[in-house]
C-alpha cells in the first residue's frame, strides 16, 4: 500500500471541437497493462426495476449524498508520454500536448516524462471490483484509489480487467485494498430515466473528491461518439460534471446507479450544463466480459442511416418506417459476401461467429441472405480501408489525393456508384486551394479523362505542363463543379 500526500496534477483534455463547441472528455485519456483474462464465475450486480416514485424534500438528495459517497472511489493514474525541455510548461506547442494530448506542429517527440491523471469509479463488488470509464485508464501505467475518508492520502493499487472502448467502461481490481467491507454501489433501472427526472453525481473534479452535485435528466438516447465511426446512446444531464469527473456514478433520487459520467460538451474545459453519461443497463449487461478481459461484438461491414419518414419508407418500398439503409457494403466483409448491396433495409443484432438469416428489402421485393457474424475490431476500424490506401501527391498543385473507398463516400453522401480521387489535404496558399478545391472534394476527371483513382488522377496532374490550366470535373456532396486550376 502506497502512502503519501495526495498531488493535484494538471489532468490532460481531450476535446473534440466544432467551431466553439466541444465534447470534452471529463478525465484523461490513457492505457493500463493488460491483466490476464480472468476464470472465476462472475455474476453482475443485481438490478432494481421498481418504478420511481414518491415525494422529493430537502432531506432526500443529502440522504443520498450520506449513504452513497463511502462506494465512490477517486482514481489517480499516471502514464509516461513524450516530453520536452522545462519551458514547456510555460506555453508554445506544450499546450498542445498537454491539453490535447499530440505533440505542437513543430514539436518534436524527446524524453518520456510521467504524467498524472485523474478520475473517479465506484465498487460494484467487495471483492475490490470498480467501474470506471475506459479513457481514465486507457494508458495508465500505475493506478491508485483513493477511498471516501481516507484524509491520510493513503492510495491502493488496482489493474484494468477489461476496457471497451465502445461504452467507455473499465473494470478494475483493487491488487491491495483496506481493511474490513467494501461499500458497493446498487443499480438502478437506467431505461425507466425520462427528461425532468432528479440525478445526483459523485465525483472527483479538479481533484476536489467526492464532490457532489445535482441536476435532471435533460434527454435520453443522445447520440455519443466514443471510438471513430460508431456510437453510443447516452443519457444527458445538466447536473454539473467537470473534468476529474469522469467514471462515477449518476445515481436517481433512490440512490442507484443509472449511470455512468463519461463527457461534456463546452466551449471551455468546465461545465456549461451538458454532461453525458454511459446508461448503467448497457455497461452492466458487459461485465461479465469486461470481468473475462475483453468484450466481442459482431460486425458485417455495411454503412448505415436511419429510415427517418413515412415519405423515406414509401420511396423504399417498405410498409413501416423501421430498419436502416444500407449506404455502403464492404466488399470483402460478411455481408458483402452474402451479397447485401448499397440502398438494401436491413435489421441484424447477432454475435460474431454465427450465421443469421437477414431480411432486406430490395426494389420493392423482400429478399433473404445469409451472413456470417465476423468480430468487429476496433483497432483496425479506426484506421481505416482509408489509411490503408496510399496518399498520392500532385506536384505543382498543392494537394494530396487518396482512393475513394465506399466509406468515404458513405461518409461524404455521394451519389451511387461516384468513383474518383478525394483530396485529403490541400496547402494552404496552393494553386488547388487558389482555384477553389475543398479539402473532401472527388475528383471525377481531369481535362476530361474520367480518373477511376487517386494514382490515375496525379498520372494526369503530372502530364499537365507549368503555368498550364487543368480542368477538374468535381463531385461536392450531390452537386458536380467544374474547377479551372493553373499549374505552378
Amino acid at each position: 500500500m502506497s502512502k503519501r500526500l495526495a498531488t493535484l496534477g494538471s489532468a490532460a483534455l481531450i476535446a473534440v471541437t466544432s467551431m466553439a463547441i466541444g465534447i470534452i472528455i471529463a478525465s484523461r485519456f490513457d492505457m493500463a497493462p493488460a491483466s490476464s483474462a480472468q476464470t472465476q464465475t462472475f455474476t453482475a450486480p443485481p438490478m432494481n426495476s421498481e418504478p420511481l416514485s414518491g415525494p422529493i424534500d430537502a432531506g432526500t438528495f443529502r440522504e443520498i449524498a450520506r449513504t452513497q459517497a463511502s462506494m465512490v472511489v477517486n482514481i489517480r493514474t499516471e502514464s509516461l508520454r513524450a516530453g520536452g525541455g522545462p519551458n514547456d510548461f510555460f506555453g508554445g506547442n506544450d499546450q498542445f500536448r498537454r491539453f490535447f494530448g499530440v505533440p505542437g506542429p513543430d514539436q518534436e517527440q524527446q524524453e518520456e516524462e510521467t504524467v498524472p491523471g485523474m478520475g473517479t469509479g465506484f465498487v460494484i463488488d467487495d471483492s475490490g471490483l470498480i467501474l470506471t470509464n475506459n479513457h481514465v485508464v486507457a494508458e495508465a501505467t500505475k493506478i491508485e484509489i483513493d477511498f471516501f475518508g481516507d484524509e491520510d492520502g493513503t492510495y491502493y493499487e488496482a489493474r484494468v480487467l477489461g476496457r471497451d472502448p465502445l461504452t467507455d467502461s473499465a473494470l478494475l481490481e483493487l491488487t491491495e485494498r483496506p481493511d474490513g467491507q467494501l461499500s458497493v454501489a446498487q443499480f438502478g433501472d437506467s431505461d425507466q430515466m425520462e427528461p425532468g427526472d432528479w440525478v445526483m453525481a459523485i465525483g472527483n473534479p479538479f481533484g476536489y473528491g467526492h464532490t457532489v452535485t445535482v441536476g435532471v435528466i435533460s434527454a435520453v438516447g443522445r447520440p455519443y461518439r466514443s471510438v471513430p465511426g460508431r456510437s453510443q446512446d447516452v443519457l444527458q444531464t445538466d447536473a454539473a460534471i467537470n473534468p476529474g469527473n469522469s467514471g462515477g456514478p449518476l445515481l436517481n433520487i433512490r440512490g442507484e446507479v443509472i449511470g455512468i459520467n463519461t463527457a461534456i460538451v463546452s466551449d471551455r474545459p468546465s461545465n456549461v450544463g451538458i454532461g453525458f453519461a454511459i446508461p448503467s443497463n448497457i455497461v452492466r449487461e458487459l461485465l461479465t466480459e469486461l470481468r473475462g478481459g475483453k468484450v466481442t461484438r459482431g460486425r458485417i461491414g455495411v454503412q448505415i442511416y436511419d429510415v427517418e419518414d413515412a415519405e423515406d419508407a414509401e420511396a423504399l418500398g417498405l410498409s413501416s418506417e423501421m430498419g436502416a439503409i444500407v449506404s455502403a457494403v464492404a466488399e470483402d466483409g460478411p455481408a458483402g459476401q452474402a451479397g447485401m448491396r448499397p440502398g438494401d433495409n436491413r435489421v441484424v443484432n447477432t454475435r460474431p461467429g454465427t450465421t443469421v438469416p437477414v431480411r432486406v428489402v430490395r426494389d420493392g421485393e423482400e429478399l433473404t441472405l445469409n451472413v456470417t457474424i465476423e468480430e468487429l475490431d476496433f483497432d483496425v476500424e479506426a484506421r481505416g480501408p482509408e489509411a490503408e490506401s496510399p496518399e498520392e501527391l500532385s506536384e505543382g498543385f498543392g494537394m494530396t489525393l487518396r482512393d475513394l473507398t465506399p466509406q468515404a463516400a458513405a461518409r461524404l453522401r455521394l451519389p451511387d456508384g461516384t468513383t474518383g480521387a478525394i483530396v485529403a489535404d490541400l496547402q494552404r496558399r496552393g494553386a488547388a486551394a487558389a482555384g477553389g478545391v475543398r479539402a473532401g472534394d472527388v475528383i471525377l476527371s481531369i481535362n476530361r479523362v474520367e480518373v477511376g483513382s487517386a494514382a490515375a488522377a496525379v498520372r494526369e496532374l503530372n502530364s499537365v505542363e507549368s503555368g498550364r490550366a487543368a480542368f477538374l470535373l468535381i463531385q461536392r456532396g450531390d452537386e458536380q463543379v467544374f474547377l479551372q486550376i493553373r499549374k505552378e
